[in-house]
């Protein structure tokens, strides 16, 4: 369960981070939009060197699917746009191939 927990906080750091930038960069926010960007990207890259996992290929592979999902809830609860169907079967089939890497038995 710790890796989860994880994983959502890094991809809500993930996302804060480069919606720092897209607010500067596309909607015209001030430059200072960067700094709290910077420390939320920084917070994400520790945060999955937390995974429990012996590889990190594996640790951002998985993570991918999360960050899908994550990104809709942005989506839907930070620029107020409802996903639609396709959305979220798109988002729970990544989770689903999440869980398969995160949960798959591994050779010792």
């Amino acid at each position: 369960m710790k890796t989860w927990i994880i994983y959502i906080a890094a991809a809500f750091a993930e996302l804060a981070g480069c919606f720092a930038f897209w607010a500067w960069l596309r909607n015209g926010r001030s430059i200072l939009w960067i700094a709290p960007g910077l420390v939320a990207l920084v917070a994400f890259a520790w945060l999955l060197t937390l995974v429990p996992t012996e590889v990190a290929g594996r640790a951002y592979a998985a993570y991918g699917g999360i960050y899908v999902a994550a990104s809709l809830l942005w989506l839907r609860c930070v620029e107020g746009v409802i996903p639609d169907r396709w959305d979220l079967v798109g988002a729970a089939i990544c989770v689903l191939g999440a869980a398969v890497i995160l949960l798959g038995p591994r050779a010792a």
